[in-house]
């Protein structure tokens, strides 16, 4: 439910954020150019007028994306810091300084979730808006990168271990009969797999390996045995036997539990040869390096993510102001997209 906004007929006479805070602060010079209503108008809609517990003013989630991307800092990071940052608190639409968290992290995910991707590139319309005719480049650089998930490198010993650890909580949490929790073999068995780079320790390692794949697999079917053909957990299920039959050269592998989307994608990078989540499409203009475009994808080919991404940017800028876009040799295979020719280069 939408909050309503509180009446203050005056501010506080000993303290007020704008008077205080000094005017030439990158941050405060955001704040003042920003179009907060747009945003109000855009997602009260979102929200249900007369029903639930009050909403956080959307002033104070907007800005709070704003400045998790700007620092490049986590969803409880921003918000720790928002409790020490007079300038973020003004950027957020507080005109007192409050020495607390504004809200939980997780209260970022769930608006996310809300505004869906199109509350998101709004968002991101009016940061290319707030830099004026810098914005306006008819030459621009295309260029792909990996947007990593918060996941541990990826096992198969790991992900096992995952799927007995849960259906442990699942059985608990169900009362549900277990035949044999394991856990003392489990502990041989990671005794087992210490230093596996070893000669001499390589064959036990394996076996200890296998064991752990076999006890994941009883854990699962007995608790298909158990549960009811259509419980809840039914698609949990279906995901820990899809990576218990998964082979080492299987396409579309899972490499998390709780992120089963993530693609493992390499991109030639010396230090690291293999990257864990999806990948980004990011347009700049050549002159001013304005970010104008970005885009997610799940691990195409380069060239295919051409045309997605400069649709989005000439939509983004109200205007078909793109004339070239350059890009690397491994978008090749596309001279003319819309209007916009392409060139491509060995490097960016």
């Amino acid at each position: 439910m939408i909050k309503k906004r509180e009446k203050k007929s005056q501010i506080s006479m000993f303290f007020s954020l704008k008077d205080t805070l000094d005017q030439k602060h990158p941050l405060f010079i955001l704040a003042e150019k920003i179009n907060w209503q747009q945003f109000e108008d855009a997602f009260s809609p979102l929200y249900c007028s007369d029903n639930g517990r009050p909403a956080l003013p959307i002033r104070l989630m907007v800005g709070l994306l704003i400045l998790k991307h700007l620092r490049n800092i986590s969803d409880e990071s921003v918000v720790e810091q928002y409790s020490e940052n007079v300038y973020y608190q003004y950027l957020c639409g507080q005109s007192e300084f409050v020495a607390k968290i504004p809200c939980e992290a997780s209260e970022l995910v769930h608006f996310r979730n809300r505004i869906g991707e199109a509350g998101v590139e709004l968002i991101l319309k009016e940061s290319i808006r707030i830099n004026g005719d810098d914005r306006f480049d008819p030459d621009v650089s295309i260029d792909t990168t990996v947007q990593e998930k918060n996941i541990t490198y990826p096992t198969d010993n790991k992900l096992h271990r995952k799927i007995i650890t849960k259906c442990k909580v699942i059985s608990e949490k169900e009362d549900l009969p277990v035949r044999q929790s394991y856990s003392r073999t489990l502990k041989k068995l990671s005794i087992d797999q210490r230093f596996r780079n070893h000669p001499k320790n390589h064959g036990k390692a394996r076996k200890a390996d296998r064991k752990v794949k076999t006890i994941a697999g009883r854990l699962v079917r007995e608790l298909e045995r158990n549960l009811e053909p259509n419980s809840r957990y039914q698609s949990e299920l279906e995901l820990y036997k899809r990576v218990l039959n998964q082979k080492k050269d299987d396409k579309h592998k899972v490499y998390s539990l709780h992120e089963p989307e993530v693609e493992c994608i390499s991109k030639g990078k010396e230090a690291k040869k293999y990257e864990f989540g999806n990948k980004a499409s990011i347009i700049t203009t050549q002159t001013k390096g304005v970010i104008v475009g970005a885009m997610s994808f799940r691990n195409p080919y380069d060239g295919h993510t051409l045309k997605p991404a400069i649709d989005q940017a000439e939509k983004l800028l109200e205007k078909k102001s793109i004339k070239t876009a350059t890009a690397d040799r491994g978008y090749r295979g596309t001279s003319k997209i819309n209007e916009v020719i392409t060139h491509f280069t060995q490097k960016l």
